[in-house]
C-alpha cells in the first residue's frame, strides 16, 4: 500500500509520485473518468494490493473530502468492499460512500 496525490501547497508529498509518476498521472485520469459528475477531484489516493482491512472508519482530516470513492482493478477473487455490512463487488466497479462515517471492510481474496 502507497499514496499519491496533490496535496495542497506546503504540504508533502508522497512518495509514491516521486516512484510511480506515470502511475499517479494515470489514476487521477482514471478518477476523472470515473467519478460521478459533481465529485470534486481527490487530492490524495490509496494504491492497495491484495489488502485486508478490519472494519473501520477512516481517520484524519481527508484533506477536505466528504467521500470515499473505490475501483478494484485486476484479476483477482473475494476482496469484495463491505460497507455497514453491505457486501460490493467493486472489482470494475466503482462506489462512492462515506469512509468517514461509515463502518467498511474488505472480505478475504
Amino acid at each position: 500500500s502507497f499514496s499519491l496525490g496533490h496535496p495542497a501547497q506546503g504540504q508533502h508529498q508522497p512518495k509514491g509520485n516521486s516512484v510511480f509518476p506515470d502511475l499517479a498521472t494515470a489514476v487521477f485520469d482514471l478518477e476523472r473518468v470515473i467519478s460521478p459528475p459533481a465529485r470534486p477531484a481527490s487530492t490524495m489516493v490509496a494504491v492497495n494490493r491484495n489488502a485486508h482491512f478490519a472494519p473501520h472508519v477512516d481517520s484524519g482530516a481527508g484533506a477536505g473530502q466528504s467521500r470515499s470513492l473505490i475501483v478494484g482493478l485486476g484479476v483477482y477473487t473475494g476482496g469484495e468492499l463491505a460497507v455497514e455490512g453491505k457486501v460490493h463487488d467493486v472489482r470494475h466497479r466503482p462506489l462512492e460512500f462515506d469512509g468517514w462515517k461509515q463502518r467498511h471492510w474488505t472480505l478475504p481474496f
